[in-house]
């Protein structure tokens, strides 16, 4: 009995693995099959040695899980056609296994098979850094400072200043900006509008910052100077000697060294301009210190001196006076075409004749800006000002631009703003379709407006009001630039 139960087990041959590969190959062939099907023959061959094994194998044999148990069998067969799965070998059929792979899973991703070189990593694939350089060069300036984060090189092309210039050219986001005064907590607040938003309403998208300066203690003398690719210049307009650098974009400030003023004198007012100097690749801040001194007959005559900081260095230098026997009426120059532009006049209050004062920023040097043939004007009206790149003045309700800087016959009227008993005091952006943000002062209260002049039709921003005594608002576009650079 137990010779026969061991010649049966015996004739219980295991398939060879080629046999097992037939099978295999046999079930991948239709993508339809059940995996089972392949291995149906390896089943009942299996089934059947078990039968053959008789009741006289049971009582040798006769222990719970025992090979007379066909239901654990069947589960035993399953699981030897299951380890075929591990017989193939690496590199054989792969694609087949790995499309069969996909026909058994229904619920989640498919797993894959590879073969040994296909289980290497590759390389992701990267881009020439010059492609990249271009596509950075169009994004905003908030995503490039998340990028910098990304890589060390990412964040050293972000960084490169050669970088932050070519964006420059790129950048077309422009923004608003608001500087007010804090008395109570001593500080100066500056806020930031989307231009767009000129548009709809002023309280939407708001960006607010708060400075308390270093070396200067704050107080309300203070103004927006202009900006220049991206850096907003603030100054104070009286005794104080202090200006201040902003980029927004990047949230950077920077204080100026103080000048020094002249001896003996108790007060003076300040006019400031900012500008870049495309030849020597320099940003520059001049100031116009006016004071007053006694004459040889003791009486008091307004005298000048102007002063120049280059960013990167850390003093101020002193070059000729204010030219024509003039002073500046306003508090900022205008910056144009590598100068600044002062609306001046010889005596303070201002009088007739005004007349342009503009410094070349490379050699520091003046000249004359004739302006243009608008008739009888009131001098308290007049205002410079810059739109599309060039020089503009506001007189009363008209608007010129000097399309070729220099040139006297290059003025045009560019518009008039009719119908408006307000003042305009202010040009501040041109758009596209020809729309002007200006500012214009009532009895109370200064306001943006809107105004089209292809349909002489403006329109009052909501929530745009303001102090009379608060300074005008600022257009800055985005930029990388450092004011510490």
């Amino acid at each position: 009995m137990v010779r026969i139960s061991t010649t049966k087990k015996e004739e219980r041959v295991r398939p060879t693995a080629s046999a097992r590969r037939r099978g295999y190959r046999r079930a991948t062939s239709s993508e339809q099959q059940v995996v089972e099907e392949p291995y149906q023959d390896l089943k009942e061959a299996i089934l059947k040695a078990v039968q053959d094994v008789g009741a006289d194998d049971a009582d040798v044999d006769c222990f719970s899980g025992g090979p007379v148990e066909t239901p654990i069998l069947k589960t035993y067969a399953d699981h030897v056609a299951c380890q075929l799965w591990d017989e193939v070998d690496q590199g054989e059929d792969i694609t087949a296994i790995n499309k069969q792979l996909s026909i058994l899973t229904i619920t989640s991703p498919p797993p894959t098979l590879s073969s040994n070189e296909s289980l290497q990593v590759l390389p992701l694939p990267t881009l020439p850094l010059d492609l990249i350089s271009e596509i950075f060069c169009r994004l905003p300036v908030k995503l490039l400072l998340q990028l910098r984060c990304v890589c060390k090189s990412w964040n050293s092309l972000i960084s490169d200043p050669n970088f932050a210039k070519k964006h420059l050219h790129m950048s077309t986001t422009r923004c608003l900006h608001f500087v007010s005064y804090s008395n109570f907590a001593k500080k100066y607040i500056f806020s930031s509008y989307p231009l767009r938003s000129v548009f709809s309403t002023l309280s939407t998208n708001v960006i607010q910052f708060e400075y308390h300066p270093i070396n200067h203690t704050p107080n309300n003398s203070y103004y927006i100077v202009g900006s220049c690719n991206g850096i907003l210049c603030l100054a104070n307009y009286y005794d104080e000697c202090f200006v201040l650098l902003w980029n927004p974009s990047i949230r950077k400030f920077k204080e100026l060294p103080p000048f020094q003023k002249p001896d003996l004198i108790s007060h003076c007012r300040m006019s400031s301009g900012f500008g870049y100097d495309p030849i020597s690749d320099k940003y520059k801040v001049v100031v116009v210190l006016v004071f007053c001194v006694p004459d040889s007959s003791g009486n008091l005559v307004d005298k000048t001196e102007v002063k120049v900081h280059t960013l990167g260095t850390n003093f101020w230098t002193s070059i000729h006076e204010f030219p024509f026997g003039g002073i500046p009426v306003e508090l900022s120059g205008k910056f144009v075409s590598g100068t600044i532009n002062w609306l001046a006049s010889k005596v303070w209050p201002r009088k007739n004749p005004c007349f342009i004062v503009s410094l070349d920023l490379r050699n520091e040097s003046y000249q004359e800006i004739l302006q243009p043939d608008y008739g009888e004007v009131n001098v308290n009206k007049l205002s410079l000002g810059v739109l599309k790149d060039c020089l503009c003045m506001i007189s009363g309700h008209d608007v010129w631009l000097m399309k070729e800087y220099g040139n006297k016959v290059s003025w045009i009227k560019l518009f008039t703003v009719s119908r408006m008993s307000n003042a305009l005091t202010k040009a501040i952006y041109i758009f596209k379709n020809d729309q002007v943000l200006l500012e214009s002062i009532g009895a109370w209260y200064k306001k943006l407006i809107v105004y089209d002049p292809r349909s002489d039709t403006f329109k009052f921003k909501k929530r745009s009001a303001y102090n009379p005594s608060d300074i005008p608002p600022e257009v800055c576009v985005e930029s990388l630039l450092s004011p510490w650079s």
